[in-house]
């Protein structure tokens, strides 16, 4: 990165610091806080979009759906995460790779489960043997988001079914004598009101999303976690220009403060989000503002 890092031998303190610190290992590091940023901003709306279908599902007159929303929440909330991850990125994997494999190579005679190995033709490999390196970290980035959405979204299932039934009764009633249908009283009377009573409770599956990214590291995917164990282990002069004992606990406190800074600032404007919500609604919190402002 500087000039006077061409021989990292001849330098000490802060010098050899900044060295350090602006190596190409480094750098994967830095560009893994992005992965993690990236993945919570495309992970989070994407969870939300499937606890709502969730728990519009649970709450149908169409009993195929309601089983359908009832069983997602029941089942996902009942699996421990990691072994959910685990699982389901080797399944999605395998379910993809099968529908190229049917598609691509349909005059295939042998069996797709071969023992305990499964095999499809090269053309159906996700992605192909020859592709890119980042075409196979995009892959596995995109595997890990349609999980961790899967598996959040079951969560905000619930707290939305919960909120959707906080509304009061009486106000869809008195739409529906207004003339509404259900599905005009459900878009401008329930949803509007049910985000009052789900912010707390997605509040706080924000705050278990931002401390679940770690699993990352679980799924294959080089992030923040990867790299501090990686970086933070012991170097010795053979395998490296910048030699150190073992510093992983200072790796570790960084990420410490990372997730600490970023949980603050989240609850900051998750605090004004409330705020906004709450004002002049017929809540609690709506009435703590009246009284506080009169």
């Amino acid at each position: 990165m500087f000039s006077y890092c061409t021989d990292p031998s001849t330098l000490s303190g802060i010098s050899w610091l900044s060295c350090y610190l602006t190596t190409a290992k480094h750098m994967g590091l830095y560009w893994s806080l992005g992965t993690v940023l990236l993945l919570l901003a495309i992970t989070a709306p994407t969870a939300l979009l499937f606890g709502f279908a969730g728990a519009t599902a649970a709450r149908s007159n169409i009993l195929p759906f309601r089983w359908f929303g009832k069983t997602y929440i029941s089942i996902v909330r009942g699996i421990p995460d990691i072994a959910f991850f685990l699982f389901f990125v080797i399944a999605l994997d395998q379910v993809f790779e099968y529908i190229r494999h049917r598609i691509k190579c349909p005059d295939w005679s042998e069996p797709v489960r071969q023992g305990n190995d499964f095999v499809v033709c090269t053309a159906a490999k996700l992605p192909l043997g020859n592709a890119p390196q980042w075409i196979h970290e995009t892959y596995g980035f995109l595997l890990a988001v349609l999980t961790f959405a899967i598996v959040f979204g079951a969560f905000a299932a619930n707290v939305l079914f919960g909120a959707m039934r906080a509304v009061p009764r009486a106000q869809m009633e008195t739409a529906e004598a207004y003339g509404m249908s259900r599905r005009q009283a459900t878009r401008r009377i329930l949803i509007p009101q049910m985000w009052v009573y789900a912010l707390p409770g997605l509040s706080n599956l924000w705050m278990v999303l931002i401390k679940a990214t770690p699993l990352l590291f679980l799924l294959g995917v080089e992030d923040i976690v990867y790299w501090s164990r990686e970086l933070g282990g012991s170097k010795t002069p053979q395998f490296t220009d910048y030699p150190h004992p073992d510093w992983r606990m200072w790796y570790f406190f960084g990420l410490l403060v990372f997730y600490l800074c970023f949980t603050k600032v989240s609850e900051v404007v998750l605090d004004r989000i409330m705020a906004g919500l709450t004002k002049g609604q017929a809540t609690a919190a709506g009435e703590a503002q009246r009284k506080a402002a009169a």
